[in-house]
Formats: C-alpha cells, sequence, structure tokens
C-alpha cells in the first residue's frame, strides 16, 4: 500500500466488505487506519465484483467522515434544534406517537421507508417488527417512485413479488433494453457489478445489444442499436413485438407449454396492436418492430429487459407484464441466457403453494387508490395529510427517506409536512424531509454496522452470499438501526416496558421467527424443537442472529445439523471475499404459487387495462414530454453531499434537442423556463441531439436550496428539483406508481 506521510509509522488494517450504496454489490477493500479511512479500492478477490468499484464505492469514505452527519438525537423546537440524551428522544417518540394512536387510531400514523432501508441490514430485517407492532395501514415507501409495477406483475404472474425474473445476462446472445441505463444505475433490478465488462463481453461473443430509449444514455451509446420512443408508448412498442410473434408463427414456448394460462387471450389482445399501428405512435419503424420480434425468437438465448423507465410512466404495470409475455412468448424466460429466477441463500422454503394477490384488499382514503404489496401509492401521500375525517394521517415516522424531493409534486407534500402534528425521523442528515421533523434520531455511519444484501442477492445474476462485518466499531453513544426501530416498536405500543427493551424484543423476534419456520411442512426444520433451534443460536444477537437463522434454513445451509457441510453465518464469515454459489439454475415450476399453479398470461387485472392503451392509439399529442435521468454518481438526494461525487461540472441541466431549442430561441448556457400544472423551475439547457425531439430530460434528486438543512456541500451544489414539475394526480391506475416519466410541460426562454 502506498504510504503518505502522515501514515507512515501507524498501523494499517485492511476490511472486506460490500458497498451499501447501490444494487451492484462491488467488492471493497478498505485500509483504515485507527478511526480513519486511508484508501478504498475495488476488493480483486471479490468473486462477483473482482475489483471493479464505480465512484460511489469510494465515496464512502467522505461519507464516514462527514462533518454534517448527525452524530446525536435532537429535538426540535421551532426552528432550533437541541442535542439531547436517547432516552430523552425515545420518551418524546413515545409522546408524540402515542397522542396520535390514542386520539386518531393507528392509521392516523404514517411510515415512510426511503430507498437507503433496502441498502441497510439491520433495516430490512428490524423494519418488520416495528410496523406489526405499529399495525397501521399508512405504508408508503419509495418503492412507489419506482419498481412496485414489476413487483405487482411478478405477484399476479407467478404468485410472488419475491420472484422477479432476472436477466442471465452473462450467458446471453441478445439483450434488448427497455427504459433502462444500467452503465449509470449500475443495474437495477438486476444486481451485476461492472456493466461495462459485461456487456463488452456479450458483444465479443458475437451477442447483440439493442437500447430503446427516448435518450441516447451511456448504455446506449454502446449498443449495436439505439432507437428512439416516445416517452410512455412503451406498451404499445411491446405489443408490436406479441404481435409480430403470434402472425408470424414465432411462438415458442419450450419447457412451459404445460405451465401456462392465457395464451390465446394474449393473442387476440395483441391484434389491435400491428406494427404499422403502434409505429405511428411509438415513433419506432413497423420495420423494425418486426425485425425485433423476429431476433429475440431465432436466438438460442435472448432477454427482453425493462426497467425504471417502463415503470415510471402511465402503463408501468403493462409494461412489466408485456415484457415477461415477450420472454415467455419467446422460450426465455428460465431459461439460461433468458430471464432466471435467483435462488439466494437466505430464501425461505415457501409454506404454501397458493398466495392470495397482494392488490386492493383496501384504498386509500381520498382517491380510493387500490393498496398494492402492503402499501399505499406515495402520490397520495400529502392529501392523506391535509385533508380532514376519519384516517387523517397526523403522525409521520420517516426512515431513510427524502419524500420531500423526490415524490411527485414534492412542493405539495413539503406543505402537507408542515402541517403534521408530530414527526419522527431517522436519518443520518439533516436534510429536505428531516427538517420536519420533531424528533431526529441519528444512525451510525456505513462503516460501523455489518452488512448483507439480503435484498439485492434476490435480484442477483448469480447465486452470491457476502458477509460483512463493521470496519469500526460502533462508538458507545451511538445505537444501531436495528435497535432504533425496536425502541420505536416499544413506542407505539400500549403498555411502556421496563429494562432492557432491545434485548427483550429481540429475544421475542427470533423466538417467533422459529415458531413460524417449524410450522412449514417444507422447511427442513419442520416440526424440530424451537428451544433447541434457538439455543443453538444464542451466541448472536441482532441482525447477524436472525442472518444466521436465515442462512441455515436457506436452499445451502447446514439446516442446523441435518446437513453439516451447509452454509451458516459461521461458515460465511471465513469467506471475507463472499461466496460463489454458482449460475442461476431453473426454477419453474418450483417457484410458482399462483392460484392455478401456473404462469398467469392474462389475469383479469392485467387484460382489462388494454381497452385504456387501445384508446391512446386515436390520441393526439404533441405535447413536450420531460423524463427523468441517472448519473454514475449520484443516487436520488442522498449522496450530493459528498464532494467526490458532486465536483466537476454542473450534471443538473434540462436536455433538449437542437430542433427543440431552436423553436423556443434557446442557446447554449441559456435557461429555460420550465413550467408543469403543478410548478415552475428555471434551469439551464444543454442543446444535443442526444435526446428525442419532443422530449427534454432533467436528472432527479437534486433541489438543494431549502432552508433549514444542514448540507455544507450539497446546498453548494443545489439544482434544481425535478419533482416540483411532476404531477400527484399521474399515476399508474393498477400499481398507484407515480408518473416521473413523460409529464407534459411547457418550455419558454428565461430572458
Amino acid at each position: 500500500m502506498e504510504k503518505s506521510e502522515k501514515s507512515i509509522g501507524k498501523p494499517t488494517k485492511i476490511s472486506y466488505r460490500t458497498c451499501p450504496l447501490c444494487e451492484a454489490t462491488c467488492g471493497l477493500e478498505i485500509h483504515t487506519q485507527e478511526e480513519k479511512v486511508v484508501h478504498i479500492k475495488g476488493d480483486k478477490l471479490d468473486p462477483f465484483s473482482k475489483g471493479y468499484l464505480c465512484p460511489k464505492g469510494y465515496s464512502v469514505k467522505e461519507l464516514h467522515s462527514d462533518p454534517d452527519r448527525v452524530l446525536k438525537p435532537m429535538i426540535r423546537n421551532g426552528e432550533k434544534w437541541q442535542e439531547v440524551s436517547w432516552e430523552d428522544a425515545f420518551s418524546e417518540v413515545r409522546r408524540g406517537l402515542r397522542s396520535a394512536i390514542e386520539e386518531y387510531g393507528k392509521n392516523a400514523v404514517a411510515v415512510y421507508l426511503g430507498n437507503p432501508s433496502v441498502h441497510n441490514l439491520g433495516s430490512m430485517l428490524y423494519v418488520p417488527n416495528f410496523l406489526r407492532a405499529l399495525g397501521s395501514r399508512s405504508i408508503f415507501s419509495a418503492s412507489t417512485l419506482d419498481q412496485i409495477p414489476k413487483q405487482l406483475s411478478s405477484e399476479i404472474m407467478f404468485g410472488s413479488d419475491a420472484n422477479l425474473p432476472i436477466p442471465d445476462i452473462d450467458h446471453t446472445n441478445y439483450l434488448l433494453m427497455i427504459g433502462a441505463n444500467p452503465l449509470a444505475s449500475n443495474g437495477s433490478l438486476m444486481t451485476a457489478p461492472n456493466m461495462r465488462e459485461r456487456l463488452k463481453a456479450l458483444k465479443e461473443r458475437g451477442g447483440k445489444l439493442v437500447v430503446i430509449d427516448p435518450v441516447r444514455t451511456i448504455t446506449a451509446k454502446q449498443a449495436d442499436e439505439h432507437y428512439f420512443i416516445r416517452p410512455g408508448t412503451d406498451a404499445l412498442f411491446l405489443f408490436g413485438l406479441i404481435y409480430t410473434l403470434f402472425e408470424e408463427g414465432l411462438v415458442n414456448l419450450g419447457k412451459l407449454v404445460d405451465y401456462i394460462n392465457g395464451l390465446d387471450e394474449i393473442k387476440n389482445l395483441s391484434e389491435d396492436f400491428a406494427p404499422e399501428i403502434v409505429s405511428v405512435k411509438c415513433g419506432i419503424p413497423e420495420d423494425t418492430i418486426r425485425r425485433i420480434a423476429r431476433e429475440l425468437a431465432s436466438s438460442p438465448q435472448a432477454i427482453a429487459y425493462g426497467r425504471m423507465g417502463t415503470c415510471t410512466q402511465p402503463f408501468g404495470t403493462m409494461n412489466s407484464w408485456l415484457v415477461d409475455v415477450v420472454n415467455v412468448l419467446t422460450g426465455n424466460l428460465d431459461h439460461p441466457g433468458g430471464v432466471m429466477f435467483p435462488n439466494p441463500a437466505t430464501r425461505r422454503a415457501s409454506s404454501k403453494r397458493v398466495r392470495s394477490l397482494r392488490h386492493n384488499r383496501f384504498q386509500s382514503r381520498v382517491r380510493k387508490i387500490p393498496e398494492v404489496l402492503g402499501e399505499i401509492p406515495v402520490a397520495c401521500l400529502a392529501e392523506e395529510m391535509e385533508t380532514p375525517g376519519e384516517g387523517q394521517i397526523k403522525a409521520l415516522v420517516s426512515i431513510a427517506g427524502n419524500p420531500a424531493l423526490s415524490a411527485p409534486n414534492s412542493k405539495h407534500l413539503q406543505s402537507a409536512l408542515e402541517k403534521v402534528d408530530f414527526m419522527v425521523s431517522i436519518d443520518c442528515y439533516l436534510n429536505e424531509t428531516s427538517r420536519y421533523a420533531n424528533v431526529l434520531l441519528p444512525v451510525p455511519s456505513p462503516l460501523e454496522r455489518s452488512h448483507y444484501d439480503i435484498t439485492f442477492y434476490n435480484l442477483a445474476i448469480r447465486n452470491i452470499a457476502h458477509y460483512s462485518k463493521p470496519v469500526f466499531d460502533l462508538p458507545a453513544e451511538q445505537l444501531d438501526e436495528w435497535q432504533i426501530l425496536l425502541h420505536l416498536a416499544e413506542a407505539v405500543g400500549e403498555e411502556k416496558m421496563e429494562g432492557d427493551i432491545v434485548s427483550k424484543l429481540d429475544e421475542l423476534a427470533i423466538y417467533e421467527l422459529i415458531k413460524h419456520e417449524i410450522k412449514n411442512p417444507n422447511s427442513p426444520i419442520y416440526e424440530q424443537n424451537a428451544m433447541e433451534i434457538n439455543a443453538m443460536l444464542m451466541d448472536r444477537k441482532g441482525p447477524e442472529r436472525l442472518l444466521d437463522f436465515y442462512l441455515r434454513v436457506g436452499p445451502y445451509g447446514e439446516h442446523f445439523g441435518k446437513n453439516p457441510d451447509g452454509l451458516s453465518l459461521t461458515i460465511l464469515e471465513k469467506h471475507p471475499h463472499g461466496m460463489d454459489l454458482g449460475a442461476l439454475q431453473p426454477r419453474i415450476p418450483e417457484i410458482l404459487q399462483t392460484p392455478s399453479g401456473k404462469i398467469e398470461l392474462a389475469a383479469p387485472i392485467l387484460t382489462k387495462d388494454v381497452e385504456r392503451l387501445r384508446q391512446t392509439l386515436d390520441s393526439k399529442d404533441n405535447t413536450i414530454l420531460l423524463v427523468g435521468r441517472r448519473d454514475l454518481r449520484s443516487n436520488n438526494s442522498w449522496l450530493h453531499n459528498l464532494p467526490v461525487l458532486v465536483k466537476g461540472e454542473d450534471r443538473c441541466k434540462l436536455m433538449i434537442h437542437s430542433s427543440d431549442a431552436e423553436s423556443f430561441g434557446l442557446l447554449q448556457g441559456d435557461k429555460a423556463l420550465v413550467k408543469s400544472r403543478t410548478g415552475k423551475i428555471e434551469v439551464p439547457v444543454e442543446i444535443t441531439d442526444d435526446i428525442m425531439p419532443g422530449t427534454v430530460s432533467l436528472p432527479h434528486g437534486w433541489g438543494h436550496n431549502l432552508s433549514g438543512t444542514r448540507l455544507g456541500v450539497a446546498s453548494q451544489h443545489d439544482g434544481v428539483n425535478v419533482n416540483l414539475l411532476t404531477d400527484e394526480q399521474l399515476i399508474d391506475p393498477i400499481s398507484g406508481n407515480a408518473v416521473l416519466n413523460g409529464v407534459p410541460i411547457i418550455i419558454e426562454k428565461v430572458s
């Protein structure tokens, strides 16, 4: 290791862990001296990332030492914040939340779960304990700003949102990518580090990459072919492919032929969407649509993959559904080199074959928007706070979230947050959302907690397991997230607990988990003694104990002695670089949990929405449409306070095609006034032919110019908030997902 003068004479410790900042789960090699990070690089021995690291990985060093990170609990009095003890903070939390529950009921307390929660082992394992203790229906998360259409379509088609088809990208020969930019996002619902090299390898083995996107993204520039598409018309394009597959006799179900329901209905639905009809609306030539369909059908291993751009639009659920219909019809679902179902190390055995659909079991109070997978869409949050009546949200718990920037019509939500009676924020920053909190509960640095990507290994292109010990000890005055969440679970209960609350609730959590597992006939510990199982886990506590349990009952586990050579946390700890558990393997019919035990290609909840799509064929729309975009050095709103990620040229600019710029009288460097139904912003323009005429693009996550925050770096790189323009009234009606792409806008030149 290279040593600076300051490092000479000080012992250097090297730690290995996975990066906790995005889906790619890259391995980090972290060099530290005492309590200071001196160097971070990619872990070359990580079997998944093999030394690759993007700029976000390096930023973990700055995140750990960021002077703006909140280190002690704080209570707000007016506009002033005061540091308090944890005891005083939790007393105030209990007072505020219990007051709301006792006066208005449990549904008056809402919870918002932000994106960073998914990258945190403690949060993923202990948020459910808090939510069960609270018992509120008012649950919101960043999922309905992103991927819930894909989760819902998987729930409908395969019986569970835990079974998402993932591209087997390392073995494919043809990749059709729609509304995705993995070279910027590092993969999305596709955990795959170093996507650049994986796409390069695809082309080197003679494969082909085709990208469909209204922006010629960094990924599109690496493609063999790229086609602009009018935002919001992806479903028309997909139906054009499906029509061609049927018309030309290209449908090949392969081994799935006995596991399909609804094939004839799909054929009938596609008959109104011939390529020559949909081409006019989506902007892709009909001959190209037909050729892509033929190439998907003729390739021995092919993938249709859609992501953020396909989900965050008015037909988000339909797009997610049709992508997998294409994969089924071409024989590429559950097929090596196609899309596959991972078998993660923490997967528990299915307890029953049939699951009821988790959709529309209840509705939002104001607009009657259906519940989806246990959540109410974020697009409903502001109105649920502001509209009087039974069930009005009076209190909010925000966990690692910043909806004041990320939610549609964020100015409306900001106004609603000002009026809520009581708010708790669990966060490391005083940001645009946590500034409204009455109590701010700080969380540790990512390097002060253990890590295991329990969510993203469910989405990985290989079966991977990697546990990371904390790099630094948790400071004596700091609580970990899981401990905070257990304190919150106690705070919402009727009876105040005495003594060691965390230990009592943690013991209850693991014992209830064991009791549930041993009742499952498909579990490897079915009908075993719960006390004996619990005794084998007593040397651990908290997330490590729960993780150890999941690994031991998982598909590779040692099954508490029944499979002595199997996996446990003890074994995983002996592999600091992680373990490669193998390539994805076919898993149908094992994963199917629909009532029929088959893949539901034409469920009524999906097919009924096709009439809405048909109606767009007759509509005329010359409106300028706004879409978002990602950047490799950005991750929503929560990493903009790190100098290494915001340095350089301003990235918060409005991309506009040269022909549109000319029509509005805009020159490079000018400012444009952009208006929508919900608001207006002024933003510098970037004139480029890398965007489709009639479409403009702004990145999301910016707008750090609000008062009351403590974000010294971000406030100097504030940018503009695109969600002042997005509209909470525009949603995908099936999933309730916000429409963040294809937003109608008006543009004027700023004098």
